[in-house]
């Protein structure tokens, strides 16, 4: 656990713009009064973004990601088992459409109300 903690830290302080995007409208419950953590640790995963009183997981997707889907997939199995919905966007798609993303959350989130 010290290990995704230390991890964690080390994400925290190196943000993708997209990640830096998607944080400044998350932040400070922002997002219909949602609490978000960015960058924190679930067991031996350190995930992107996480509303944990919903469990709700939001991860974003670089090119990276297209060479390691198995992994990916692993990563929302374990969390699903553990009661948390993943969403996935990729990067540019943060990037280019904020709102529409922003949009996508908040309808889960109320979905899950």
């Amino acid at each position: 656990m010290a290990k995704a903690v230390a991890n964690a830290r080390r994400l925290r302080r190196r943000l993708t713009d997209a990640e830096r995007a998607l944080w400044r409208n998350l932040r400070d419950r922002q997002l219909d009064g949602h609490k978000f953590r960015r960058q924190h640790p679930l067991g031996r995963f350190v995930v992107d973004f996480v509303c944990l009183e919903e469990k709700l997981v939001v991860e974003l997707d670089g090119g990276q990601h297209a060479l390691q889907k198995n992994a990916d997939a692993a990563r929302t199995a374990w969390l699903n088992r553990e009661g948390y919905r993943v969403l996935r966007f990729w990067n540019n798609e943060v990037l280019r459409n904020t709102d529409g993303v922003l949009a996508e959350i908040l309808r889960i989130l109320q979905d899950q109300a």
